[in-house]
This record gives C-alpha cells, structure tokens and sequence, in this order.
C-alpha cells in the first residue's frame, strides 16, 4: 500500500466529480450526471478520463452501458501508466465485476472481483477499504460456484 494521495482535491475533474457526489446525495441525480458528462468531455488525460468514466459508469440507464462504462474507466487506469491510480484499481474491479454479473457473466465476474482482491492492498486501512473489501468478499462468495462450474465444464 502506498499514501501518494493519489486523488488531487484541486483537480477540475476531481472537483466537477465531487460536486456530482453531492448533487447524488442531495437527490439531483439528473444534475449529478450532468456533472459526470461534463468531467468526461473536459479530462485532459487517461487519469482524469479513468476518475470521469468510473463516475460516468453509475448513472447508465442499461447494464450494458454500465458494464462499457466501467470497462472504460479501466482501460483509462491502465493507460495512464503511473502511480495515481493504483488506489483506483480495487474500486474498478469491484464495479466491473458487479456489471459482469449482472449481465449473467459470472466466470467473468468472479475472475474480476479476484482481481480486485489482489489490489486490495493498494488502499489505506480506513471504512472505505473496509466496505470495498466486503463487497469483493461477496461478490466472490456469490459467482465462485458458478465460476468453479463453468472452469470444470
């Protein structure tokens, strides 16, 4: 794990995210991805585009868009090729994962949330870790039957 801070509070994309997560817990949902859309055509970047699609991902009327969503959010992770976004790697296997079962593609989930497992160390020890590590715990638990079976068939 490393403390690089990874998520720089001054950054326009940050800031624009930010204001969604606000706008989302004030219940303007429609404002808050206004907000997302807005942070997506403005990143100037793989890191910013990555922060963008990741929040982007949440408001998709469909699985599919959120599954593509989240795809991009991570291909924006591997592209920007530095530290930044290390932290991000457990968050965004976690949510591709999720979008993979919900499309019924649980071999496929269960290998992500994996992944999101091995990345977990990335994080700090906090609540947010905490509820990121339960959630990959279960989403594990609820695709490694179906996962086992599909690897044996």
């Amino acid at each position: 794990m490393r403390d690089n801070n990874a998520v720089d509070p001054a950054n326009a994309i940050v800031k624009l995210c930010a204001q969604g997560m606000e706008a989302e817990a004030e219940g303007r949902i429609e404002h808050a991805r206004e907000l997302f859309i807005e942070a997506w055509r403005v990143s100037s970047d793989d890191y910013e585009g990555c922060i963008a699609a990741h929040y982007l991902a949440r408001h998709q009327a469909t699985a599919e868009e959120t599954l593509w969503w989240n795809q991009e959010a991570l291909r924006r992770a591997n592209a920007a090729v530095d530290y930044r976004v290390s932290e991000f790697y457990p968050s965004l296997y976690l949510n591709v994962a999720y979008a993979l079962e919900r499309l019924g593609q649980v071999a496929e989930a269960y290998q992500n949330y994996s992944f999101a497992a091995v990345r977990l160390d990335d994080l700090p020890a906090n609540g947010y870790t905490n509820m990121i590590r339960m959630a990959v715990a279960q989403g594990q638990e609820r695709t490694r039957g179906a996962a086992k079976a599909c690897a044996s068939a």
